[in-house]
């Protein structure tokens, strides 16, 4: 009896550890299952995001591209609209073209007539493109002339340069050879390429030169001498103006100043009647001159002129002046005319211009 129940106690347990044993085997064989699930969930998760981080991709590029299609489609709205606008403009064009022929036509003008008008209109526009490129060629742009004082100097002169019809007045009368009346006298008994020599003559013939080299490309002027009589340098006459950029002729018109000698009196009077003779009248004045005049219309009855006779004779050529135009004066005072500084600087004053009585070495 002992040894069955041995027997039976011994399988008992021997039963107990299959079991157990086989327990343990299904719970690693659920456990190794459960890590494979976790793993192969994983790969998958992130094969999935991977994905859709591709597809966020392509429809960012999508929206961009989309925005870039409709900024396109917007522009060529905008060129469609605008050749729209400029084919009915040359549409408006042609028909007006073809109403002004119908009206040449009507007024019996001929094509051929039309044609020889066109062509001479565009002659005379190039050359005028001709004379402001030779301009611009002899000064970059910027003057007609150029004129470079000793040692390169510039000027600030504070005159007023601009206008589109510029009057420039130069007195030649015999005063302008010197500041003294002693050498004046001395001077005009002289050879003619003495006078022509005179320091103050050729400042006042620099004076010119350096004025027309800062006038504005595109202006006209009109150089006028005077002295007892007046005479109109411009080699296309009295009344016409001279175009800035006309180089060949404005050096023309300077050089027959240069052949001019200093002589005779002076009349402000005749100066100041010229200005009436310009059409249109000039809108800015240059006065170059050194006192106040000896005549007015016509000589005196005596051969000397008092300081108060010369002071009534400026004062009423001065009403002669039209009305609203600046005027600029440069003056190179004279010996024993101490009003004139005064008269002329009040004469620039009214009338908007400027006053410059320059140094013996200027320009």
């Amino acid at each position: 009896m002992p040894r069955k129940k041995r027997q039976a106690s011994t399988f008992n347990l021997s039963f107990l550890d299959i079991m157990s044993c086989g327990f343990g085997a299904v719970v690693l064989v659920f456990l190794i299952i459960d890590h494979s699930m976790e793993v192969e969930s994983k790969t998958l998760n992130a094969e999935v995001l991977s994905e859709i981080n591709l597809l966020d991709e392509d429809i960012r590029e999508g929206e961009a591209g989309l925005v870039r299609l409709r900024n396109a489609l917007e522009g060529i709205d905008d060129d469609i609209v605008e050749t729209q606008g400029r084919a009915r403009r040359v549409t408006e064009e042609i028909d007006d073209y073809e109403a002004l022929i119908a009206s040449l036509e009507a007024d019996g003008y001929t094509t051929d007539d039309d044609v020889e008008a066109l062509k001479a209109e565009v002659n005379r526009l190039q050359e005028e493109v001709k004379k402001l490129q030779e301009a611009a060629d002899s000064e970059a742009g910027r003057s007609a002339r150029e004129f470079v004082g000793e040692g390169n100097r510039q000027y600030l002169t504070g005159l007023n340069l601009g206008g589109n019809h510029i009057a420039i007045l130069v007195d030649t009368s015999a005063s302008m050879l010197s500041d003294q009346l002693v050498n004046v006298i001395r001077l005009r008994n002289m050879q003619e390429n003495v006078q022509r020599e005179a320091a103050k003559w050729v400042r006042t013939l620099d004076t010119i030169d350096w004025l027309t080299a800062q006038l504005p490309i595109n202006a006209r002027i009109q150089l006028i001498g005077f002295n007892t009589k007046t005479t109109f340098l411009n080699d296309q006459g009295p009344g016409q103006w001279l175009e800035v950029a006309d180089t060949p002729r404005l050096e023309a018109a300077t050089q027959a100043l240069r052949a001019t000698l200093p002589a005779g009196g002076t009349s402000l009077h005749n100066a100041f009647d010229a200005l009436g003779q310009l059409t249109p009248s000039p809108d800015n004045i240059f006065l170059i001159t050194d006192g106040l005049p000896t005549q007015g219309d016509s000589p005196p009855n005596s051969t000397t002129v008092s300081g108060n006779d010369r002071l009534r004779l400026f004062r009423q050529a001065v009403r002669k002046l039209p009305q609203g135009v600046p005027v600029n004066i440069v003056l190179a005072p004279m010996e024993g005319d101490p009003m004139a500084a005064s008269e002329f600087w009040q004469l620039a004053g009214v009338t908007g211009g400027s006053f410059m009585s320059p140094s013996s070495d200027w320009p």
